[in-house]
């Protein structure tokens, strides 16, 4: 039995959710609109302000798309109320991050500057030079982005210089040790 697939989705007040026969879901709120669509095999009902997923058998695949069903709608709902974000921090000396308009300039010690164009949805905050936040209503897509940000200069394990995410622990090596007595 799915825990997570079972749970009702709460739609806060404020929050527009269409469902069509075909489980196309569409879903509006303060911080955008998001459509997607969802297996058809599920059932997704809606009864005043809660809605519901369930299954129509217990074999294999319809256990395993249930809870996906349900976490998906259930981030569409978090994602135009609250919106999601990912933090990254630079480290390097001479490494920063600024935004020029919409766009993301990031020198990485590169010959050149490396940019990001965001998609619509997304935007990029930028604290102190070495902190992005990247922010938006699509988790997936959110989560997309910043990863081919970090992609772009990985933190590397010797000197612990490049694009992390905040917080995230870098396993460091030692370095090149000396030779000792080999005459």
């Amino acid at each position: 039995m799915s825990r997570i697939g079972n749970m009702p989705i709460e739609v806060p007040k404020g929050v527009n959710v269409d469902i069509d026969e075909s489980n196309f879901v569409s879903v509006r709120g303060p911080n955008g609109e998001l459509e997607q669509q969802l297996s058809l095999r599920m059932n997704i009902d809606r009864e005043g302000d809660t809605i519901t997923v369930s299954r129509p058998s217990d074999e294999r695949d319809d256990r395993a798309i249930h809870g996906l069903t349900r976490s998906l709608l259930a981030n569409m709902v978090t994602g135009v109320t609250e919106g999601f974000e990912k933090r990254l921090e630079i480290q390097g000396v001479g490494y920063r991050a600024e935004v020029q308009g919409r766009e993301l300039v990031m020198r990485l010690g590169y010959s050149h500057d490396v940019s990001f164009d965001p998609p619509k949805g997304i935007e990029f905050i930028v604290e102190d030079n070495t902190n992005v936040i990247v922010r938006g209503a699509d988790k997936q897509l959110v989560g997309e982005f910043a990863a081919r940000i970090r992609k772009s200069r990985p933190a590397e394990p010797y000197k612990g210089k490049g694009v992390r995410y905040l917080g995230e622990h870098i396993r460091r090596k030692a370095g090149k040790a000396a030779k000792v007595g080999t005459e």
